[in-house]
């Protein structure tokens, strides 16, 4: 009985449909705000393999249902354990380690694009969630708080200061986590933490009109881009310019370029193949 339970959870806490070449990703427990309980990040991981492995989806929506998209952690799940001699920021580390951490790993290793469709409020590990999307579109409700020092003493994670020192530079990133101001999803769109800021009724039209524009691109668009501006961060200028050099090298000989090229020269769009 209990097992049958726990499997009943986990169907239903995120949950997955597919429109034409659109998959849809909901996180799904609305009546918690959609926390990052233990059985919600397995069943996305799940899920986000699910995608990975089907020929017909090329493009990715992950949403939340209800006022939220994720408030983070869960805390019901850092109570006492039988984990032995472990201390609770030990067994949370592992945890992270094991599941939450690959979950970010999961989302930016997808093949391909994934928009996020912030619908409310986006708060703690769940803003990392939402940034490891490739285009992040949130409706004029949502906001993004980060309650990590300011309420607990801890820093943020799930790579939300990787997210945010880069978006928003740290100036602002470190005043965010130090004050714990909640950042509206105009003041997000203002200052680049997000692509648009578009009203709550028009929020899932407009991931799908975004998610179907993305999956006419070649079958490797997404990795390509994350891998190149991956590498910029990290590189010098030199550095960048031989990379980008080497990827052209590879990138040119694909039959991508050639029909490319084809629609250019007939005046159409491209019509890339799955692969």
């Amino acid at each position: 009985m209990r097992r049958e339970f726990l499997e009943a959870s986990m169907s239903e806490c995120v949950t997955y449909e597919r429109t034409g070449e659109i998959s849809i990703i909901t996180l799904n427990n609305p009546s918690r705000l959609n926390p990052l309980s233990t059985t919600l990040q397995l069943r996305l991981r799940e899920l986000l393999d699910r995608a990975r492995e089907e020929r017909e989806t090329r493009a990715l929506i992950l949403t939340g249902n209800g006022k939220a998209f994720c408030v983070g952690a869960d805390l019901r799940d850092m109570g006492p354990t039988d984990a032995g001699n472990l201390s609770l920021g030990e067994r949370t580390a592992n945890q992270m380690h094991e599941v939450s951490n690959r979950v970010i790993s999961d989302l930016r290793s997808m093949p391909v694009p994934v928009v996020a469709a912030v619908n409310g409020a986006t708060a703690g590990a769940g803003v990392g969630i939402a940034l490891a999307a490739d285009v992040v579109l949130a409706a004029r409700s949502a906001y993004f708080y980060l309650p990590f020092m300011t309420k607990l003493g801890i820093v943020p994670d799930l790579g939300t200061t990787w997210f945010y020192e880069r978006l928003l530079g740290r100036g602002r990133a470190t005043a965010l986590t130090l004050l714990g101001d909640r950042l509206s999803a105009e003041q997000a769109e203002r200052w680049g933490l997000l692509w648009a800021c578009v009203d709550d009724t028009a929020l899932q039209s407009e991931a799908l009109t975004l998610a179907r524009r993305l999956a006419k691109l070649p079958a490797y668009a997404a990795l390509e881009t994350r891998r190149a501006y991956d590498a910029a961060g990290r590189n010098t200028l030199e550095d960048q310019l031989y990379y980008e050099t080497q990827r052209q090298r590879e990138l040119l000989d694909q039959p991508e370029f050639r029909e490319g090229v084809r629609a250019f020269t007939e005046k159409r769009e491209p019509r890339f193949q799955p692969r």
